[in-house]
């Protein structure tokens, strides 16, 4: 059950007095935002030089924010990453025609922050799933099988960057704490030379299991194979056998030999076939092809496409399931009929997000109809706003629900990964539904099982927070936390307030230092005593002139570390609030990954944060109004996360 914060304990009273929050200086400005930023090589030296001597001149000028208090000690940052540019290293992944799978550092970016073995331990995170060293991408084939829920991942065993891709596997009893098991699938064969790729479970009808998957030939030709348990008795699926009449799928005329892999799950056509689909492109247009099979060694194309949409380029990691418009639990993925809405999700090789959108399956035909062009897949809702990427979903029978696997990237450099000896993990799993207020969107929340990490409750109630205002909360430590509060804007002020004809864009904005009547407000995680380090996740609320509000959702990390080697984007998007709800934020923190959920988790983000002082006992926890004209009045629960097994 989410949290309610209607019976919060009494709060406990903070030593410390509320001060001004004293933004930032602008200086700092997120990387990579702004496309049109492409300065030559040639004259970088001479347009940096130009760029400083103007920006100390605005920075001198400056006035339109509050002065920077002196009790935070904050310090400002240098203005030169405004002109970083992404640089090309070797490729990880594009030149075998998938997504690129490494951050590439900044140009003129000081690359050899001088990280600390500290440092870089306290990244690894206490209740995500990961493997204990070297590289893991896409999570592959999630099944819950005799008891046990599988996992499956693209790993590299060699090292902790990406490589000749092999399938890792653990398994688990709540989803929470993990048992790793030997590698289920190496490249020992012709057509999975060059890697053991994405690929989907599907349970059949008389319980067997079987996985297809993309492999990678000796010649880089994407094809999909069949595989199943050589012990479908043995409930920890530790061997597998690979059908010797592979690949039984190769690409289709008009597709090319790199655009077309990750499988599905199959579920159940009218005619009692077996349907799945499979990501492609044909030019710019992202498109879902689809097949028909009957023992998953011989298949048929059909003439339909799932479906398309120009522009949006190549479609990984496609996925297509069943929800239920009127209940609350999941479905099969071949449910359908009355109250059944269909979800299709890719992921955008162009822009490396998980895009979805809520449509009509024709199950006749195999084709899939969005309810909204205008949120279509591609260029609608995303999962999640933040590092989220190659998600995969698979249906719970063991507790009726729909449950969300993503792969979490590293954004900082193949060097800092290769010193710690890891890199990349898994967002918590999470557990899907239709979101009956809205009617246009999904819900994701923290399965139910990472409540039980939970420990030593503090809570704060009717917490009110001036306009400008900054609190600390007193914790004994905040590198594992979960946050949950509700937020109520003063009524009086959004009534008595003129609107504006103002835009916001969570990505393109100043983040959690640009102030409105209306916002900044939320919580930074993960800062340190004076804030020259910290994560502000917040909401902003935007009046229009026609007196309707606009709540947006963000997380700032363009001062969430000292380092100039890691990613400092600004991430999120709008979020739907109806008449009479309160905002409520949730937040999980689990050192260098920061999950966050609005209105019950209508939009997301996850970040990745590298702070350089803000760890361990440094870490702290603050609550912030950076508002002009209005208070809050703030609800929160905060518990330590106990570690779990992975």
């Amino acid at each position: 059950m989410k949290a309610s914060l209607s019976d919060l304990e009494n709060p406990i009273t903070s030593s410390a007095l509320p001060y001004s929050y004293a933004p930032l200086p602008d200086g700092d400005q997120p990387a990579g935002n702004d496309p049109t930023i492409r300065p030559y090589i040639k004259t970088a030296l001479f347009l940096l030089s130009v760029f400083l001597a103007v920006s100390f001149l605005g920075f001198l000028f400056a006035g339109d924010g509050p002065v920077l208090n002196k009790n935070l000690n904050s310090k400002a940052v240098p203005f030169t990453s405004v002109l970083l540019e992404k640089v090309t290293p070797l490729s990880r992944g594009v030149e075998k025609g998938v997504s690129e799978k490494a951050f590439h550092p900044l140009l003129g970016a000081d690359n050899s922050y001088p990280w600390s073995n500290n440092m870089l331990d306290w990244q690894r995170t206490a209740f995500h799933f990961q493997p204990k060293k070297n590289w893991m991408n896409d999570p592959n084939a999630p099944v819950f099988y005799n008891g046990w829920y599988h996992l499956f991942y693209q790993y590299h065993p060699e090292a902790p960057v990406w490589g000749k891709i092999v399938w890792g596997h653990a398994v688990s009893k709540d989803l929470i704490n993990w048992r790793h098991l030997p590698i289920a699938m190496e490249t020992d064969q012709w057509y999975d030379e060059e890697g053991v790729w994405t690929g989907s479970a599907t349970i059949l009808s008389d319980g067997q299991l079987v996985v297809l998957y993309t492999g990678s030939t000796n010649e880089s030709l994407q094809v999909q194979n069949l595989a199943y348990p050589a012990d479908p008795s043995d409930p920890l699926l530790i061997n597998w056998v690979k059908y010797p009449g592979n690949p039984v799928l190769f690409p289709p005329p008009g597709i090319d030999n790199d655009d077309f892999r990750d499988p599905t799950t199959a579920w159940k056509t009218p005619d009692g076939k077996w349907r799945f689909t499979i990501g492609s492109k044909i030019n710019k247009t992202g498109i879902s092809l689809v097949y028909d099979t009957e023992d998953f060694k011989t298949f048929e194309i059909l003439d339909e496409l799932l479906h398309a949409v120009p522009g949006t380029g190549m479609w990984e990691c496609v996925d297509f399931y069943p929800i239920s418009m009127l209940g609350e639990n999941g479905l099969d993925t071949s449910v359908d009929g009355t109250g059944v809405k269909h979800v299709v999700k890719a992921s955008m090789d162009a822009d490396r997000n998980d895009y979805y959108a809520i449509g009509t399956y024709d199950a006749y035909k195999g084709k899939w109809t969005p309810d909204s062009p205008t949120l279509d897949v591609g260029i609608g809702l995303r999962y999640d706003y933040g590092i989220y990427y190659a998600s995969k979903t698979f249906f719970d029978q063991n507790k009726q629900r729909r449950v969300l696997w993503s792969w979490i990237k590293e954004t900082d450099t193949e060097a800092s990964d290769i010193r710690k000896g890891w890199a990349s993990l898994m967002g918590v799993p999470r557990t899907i539904v239709f979101d009956k207020k809205t009617l246009n969107n999904i819900i994701q929340w923290p399965v139910e099982e990472i409540n039980r990490l939970r420990t030593n409750l503090t809570a704060f109630k009717d917490v009110v927070v001036e306009a400008g205002s900054l609190i600390p909360l007193n914790l004994p430590s905040a590198s594992q936390l979960d946050i949950v509060a509700e937020f109520i804007v003063d009524k009086k002020t959004m009534e008595v307030l003129n609107g504006a004809d103002t835009s916001y864009d969570c990505a393109k904005s100043g983040g959690a230092t640009q102030r409105g009547a209306l916002g900044p407000f939320g919580f930074s995680v993960l800062a340190n005593e004076g804030l020259a380090e910290h994560t502000p996740v917040y909401f902003y609320i935007v009046k229009g002139v026609d007196g309707n509000l606009k709540t947006f959702f963000c997380a700032d990390q363009s001062r969430s570390s000292n380092a100039n080697d890691v990613d400092k984007s600004i991430y999120g998007s709008i979020v739907p609030v109806l008449k009479g709800e309160k905002l409520s934020m949730r937040i999980l923190v689990d050192h260098s990954i920061v999950e966050s959920f609005a209105q019950e988790g209508r939009t997301c983000i996850t970040s990745r944060v590298y702070p350089t002082k803000a760890i361990n006992n440094n870490a702290q926890l603050f609550l912030f109004n950076n508002a002009t004209a209005t208070k809050v009045t703030v609800s929160v629960n905060v518990w330590q996360m106990n570690s779990a097994f992975v």
